[in-house]
């Protein structure tokens, strides 16, 4: 077969008769060839062959407004930093290209799969319900399972994080539903066992709870009484999953103080306090360099921060320090008060209740330790 270009005319006699046609018929398969190529290179990515992002938002621009409900979008995300580092960019590129064909053979006809990022996949699954979607995440999750178990170096394995969500009804959007999907993979990336930033965040929390008086217990009681309070004031759902992790981190800069300041039995002399009082500056780089932990950077440098402006290490007060940390606030304060340390024995509860009441409009919010009582008389009827 040839793709040609004719251009041609008549040639007439003077009854009008066609005696002949005459003209030009250009072989132009070649460029044709480069057309389509072009037109492939436009819309697919150069590395992996799936859909490219150009395409991607095309699409989901389409299916936005002409697709029957429901529409579903499913996002994967491959923890690359430490292949990079350890294997070099090479491996990281091998990688990228085996998830994309690992993805590819879970997706079904009608859906769309694209590579929307350095390590991100996106697809587009039309007439696709919440459930189905589910179903095409598992089936990729056991396709990347199945082939880590013939992967004999464990730092080679295939790590990809999975979020979804779904468009049901005319008034929502693609870009909400994306976004919704975006919100449930970055939580999930942070406690996946597998993933790269999971392992960074097991190792500090195992290192912090070892070199401090802080326990594991104590960040978990920490996380239900936030929980409790973010839960009262009507958080939405992932600020209640921020407020959840910070619990658990808030003092992870103590990853950096001295073992003899940390675990001292007596009081600290005023430069060991000075050192103490660093803690959450470094707390805050800690979170800074982890992009799962951005999110709760600040929270983690303004939680001793008082209402009244007399806190660390910036000296906020009010509503300039981050709601979060005005939660925690108190929930540490009563937890630590009535937990024993090795400088001082427990409160009863009563007293400490008592005490967090009495610095209410000074170290805390009023408005949260007004929430905490409720909480705890709701506790003890």
């Amino acid at each position: 077969h040839k793709w040609v270009l004719e251009s041609g005319q008549g040639i007439f006699s003077p009854d009008g008769t066609v005696l002949a046609l005459e003209g030009l018929i250009i072989d132009i398969t070649d460029a044709r060839k480069r057309m389509d190529e072009i037109r492939y290179m436009d819309a697919h990515d150069f590395m992996t062959g799936v859909y490219n992002r150009k395409y991607y938002a095309q699409e989901k621009q389409r299916l936005d407004n002409e697709e029957p409900l429901p529409v579903s979008i499913l996002l994967g995300d491959i923890s690359l930093r430490m292949i990079n580092d350890a294997f070099g960019h090479a491996e990281g590129d091998r990688m990228i290209i085996e998830t994309a064909r690992i993805i590819q053979t879970c997706c079904r006809k009608k859906d769309i799969l694209a590579r929307t990022g350095g390590d991100e996949f996106s697809i587009l699954l039309p007439g696709t319900t919440l459930d189905e979607v589910a179903e095409v995440a598992a089936k990729i999750e056991e396709a990347c399972e199945k082939y880590n178990e013939l992967i004999p170096n464990t730092e080679q394995y295939l790590s990809l994080s999975t979020g979804f969500a779904t468009k049901t009804e005319k008034e929502d959007t693609l870009e909400k539903a994306e976004k919704d999907a975006e919100e449930w993979l970055h939580k999930k990336k942070l406690f996946e066992q597998k993933s790269y930033y999971s392992a960074i965040l097991s190792s500090i929390m195992a290192t912090m709870y070892a070199r401090s008086q802080e326990t594991e217990e104590h960040a978990q009681r920490l996380g239900d009484i936030s929980l409790r309070i973010g839960e009262r004031l009507g958080l939405p759902q992932n600020s209640l999953g921020e407020l959840q992790i910070f619990s658990m981190l808030h003092d992870l800069g103590k990853v950096g103080i001295d073992d003899r300041i940390l675990n001292k039995p007596g009081a600290l002399s005023q430069e060991e306090w000075a050192v103490m009082k660093t803690h959450p500056e470094i707390g805050w780089q800690i979170a800074m360099s982890v992009p799962e932990l951005e999110c709760i950077s600040d929270c983690i440098l303004y939680h001793h921060e008082k209402w009244d402006g007399t806190g660390y290490p910036h000296g906020k007060q009010g509503e300039e320090i981050p709601l979060l940390s005005r939660i925690l606030a108190v929930a540490d304060a009563y937890d630590a008060m009535t937990e024993n340390r090795i400088y001082r024995s427990a409160m009863s509860k009563k007293s400490a209740i008592a005490e967090i009441e009495i610095n209410a409009g000074t170290q805390f919010d009023p408005a949260i330790v007004e929430i905490f009582l409720d909480l705890m008389s709701e506790d003890a009827s």
